[in-house]
């Protein structure tokens, strides 16, 4: 196999910075809308479906947008267009602060689409992949270990600012945080490191018909996770608090998320590269499996609700980490983005309806029953890993 020239040669200080921008993107976009949610339908007087929808609408962008970003940094690098994901995720925030009307409401969230595309994980992991070819999986999960850190801090730190300052100040605190932020992206190369023919593929070429079913359980696995991740983001401390939890105990519980996630992450970063990445994949499919059986069995008592939060955030955290390392064993890296970006135009377009489809689910059957509907998604997600790592497990070879 040929190796790029970039190969291997990731820099800590990189690592760092792309880490630290992860915590404040995810924090200040991905997670707003869990945190100032009940605050904006309060003093706006708008349903939760409408208002929940502006995130979906921001999904339907990164959809949208997903394989222009992923073009643009195959052929440029990650470094301009992670700082305009900053950028534009910084003017969401400050249209979102002065919200009266809901086609302002929206607007905010389509810029927050197009940051949120051009700034979280999968901007971050094409511009990693470029660098480092197929020997990029240890610097994707080291990168998401800072990120996983930004629910355990954005949550509190929301609700303080929340309660202190009132959303709409605390939306023009996250605009500054943002367009700081945009700055550690500087450390990333100006242009991209080009890899040589034929990185990144793991297994032996297969003909076509086996390529496009690898994409297509890549897809669905990708699709499910974000699916998941998407409304569990938006309602994660609302599921707690319908669990029986109060307000208070709920925050303080969600901040367990963050742990997990930064637990299951460093198992993965301590595992290196000793395990296929298939084969790692089967875990968090099978903690998410877990997460949520433990939630319906015993999430009104301390340990369940405890069990269930870690777990989800473990599993969930892996499960990042291998949506940004199973194509280096799949595809050329070469043509990451664009690829990638091509598998989750569809995902970003379903998950879209995530928050919406979440509420929808708990106002007709109930916690109980919306549980019951993601342990369900979860089986599906740990069959489809199960029929990818069977494909290739004769075959795989660690990146």
């Amino acid at each position: 196999m040929d190796t790029p020239a970039g190969e291997g040669a990731i820099p800590a200080r990189l690592i760092v910075c792309l880490g630290l921008a992860q915590i404040v993107a995810w924090g200040t976009m991905h997670y707003l809308v869990s945190v100032f949610g009940p605050a904006m339908q309060a003093e706006l007087g708008w349903s939760p479906g409408f208002v929940y929808g502006g995130f979906s609408c921001a999904l339907a962008v990164m959809g949208l947008a997903s394989v222009r970003v992923g073009r643009w940094i195959d052929a440029r690098g990650g470094r301009a267009a992670m700082m305009t994901g900053c950028g534009l995720g910084a003017a969401g925030c400050v249209v979102l602060a002065a919200a009266h009307h809901g086609f302002v409401y929206y607007l905010g969230w389509v810029l927050l689409g197009l940051g949120m595309r051009l700034a979280l994980y999968d901007a971050a992991f094409a511009a990693l992949a470029h660098l480092g070819g197929s020997g990029s999986r240890q610097a994707m999960s080291q990168v998401t270990l800072f990120g996983g850190l930004s629910s355990t801090l954005f949550w509190p730190l929301g609700q303080w600012m929340d309660h202190a300052w009132g959303w709409r100040a605390a939306l023009l605190a996250y605009a500054l945080l943002l367009a700081a932020s945009s700055l550690l992206h500087l450390a990333l190369p100006r242009g991209r490191r080009a890899a040589a023919a034929g990185t990144g593929r793991a297994v032996a070429d297969p003909p076509p018909a086996a390529a496009r079913m690898d994409v297509m359980l890549y897809g669905c696995i990708a699709t499910l996770v974000l699916f998941l991740q998407t409304g569990m983001s938006a309602h994660l401390p609302g599921i707690l608090r319908g669990l029986g939890w109060a307000p208070a105990a709920a925050v303080t519980l969600s901040t367990l998320f963050g742990i997990g996630q930064v637990a299951g992450r460093v198992g993965i970063a301590l595992a290196g590269n000793r395990i296929g990445v298939l084969a790692v994949n089967l875990i968090p499919c099978a903690l998410l499996c877990l997460c949520f059986a433990a939630a319906l069995a015993a999430g009104a008592s301390l340990p369940g609700a405890a069990a269930f939060t870690l777990l989800y955030g473990a599993g969930n955290g892996m499960a990042t980490i291998m949506r940004g390392a199973i194509p280096l064993v799949l595809f050329d890296t070469r043509q990451y983005g664009r690829i990638v970006g091509g598998v989750l135009r569809p995902a970003f377009m379903l998950c879209a309806t995530a928050p919406v489809a979440f509420a929808l689910a708990i106002d007709s059957l109930g916690y109980p029953g919306m549980l019951a509907v993601t342990l369900v998604l979860a089986g599906i997600l740990l069959a489809a890993a199960l029929v990818l790592h069977h494909r290739h497990r004769p075959k795989e070879i660690q990146p």
